[in-house]
């Protein structure tokens, strides 16, 4: 594996990921997150609801932003430090999110970087927010 180093990492930096989330991995994340509020888990409940619908446990559907992270950029060896997230849509059971985070700040004698954090569906943003991620490498 590659070491990270943050001189490689420039302000405009972008990376993308798309995704979706089935009922059975929003089921899982319940079971593992130990949150098993019923506009997750229970059509009937969430059909009354002003959502109409199951949606996504907003801690998941905002993960994605960590998987980018770690596999993409900065890469393997980064270490979130802090994330902050709007919702500003909800995510339903099988909607294709098209998730961007994008380099705004970096700090080379603290060794951290800023980005800015986003999630689309059909191009209307459903996650805003920010995450500071600190690059170990020489």
């Amino acid at each position: 594996m590659q070491t990270l180093k943050i001189e490689n990492i420039k302000v405009g930096d972008k990376a993308e990921l798309q995704r979706c989330f089935s009922a059975e991995e929003v089921t899982a994340f319940s079971r593992l997150s130990g949150d098993i509020n019923p506009v997750h888990l229970d059509e009937e409940y969430a059909s009354n609801t002003m959502f109409g619908s199951r949606i996504v446990h907003g801690a998941l559907a905002s993960s994605i932003f960590s998987t980018i992270f770690a596999n993409t950029l900065p890469g393997p060896g980064c270490i979130y430090l802090k994330s902050e997230n709007k919702f500003l849509k909800p995510v339903y059971l099988n909607d294709i999110v098209d998730y961007q985070v994008e380099v705004v700040e970096i700090n080379s004698e603290r060794k951290k970087v800023i980005f800015e954090t986003r999630a689309f569906i059909n191009g209307k943003t459903c996650i805003a927010g920010t995450a500071e991620l600190y690059i170990p490498g020489e």
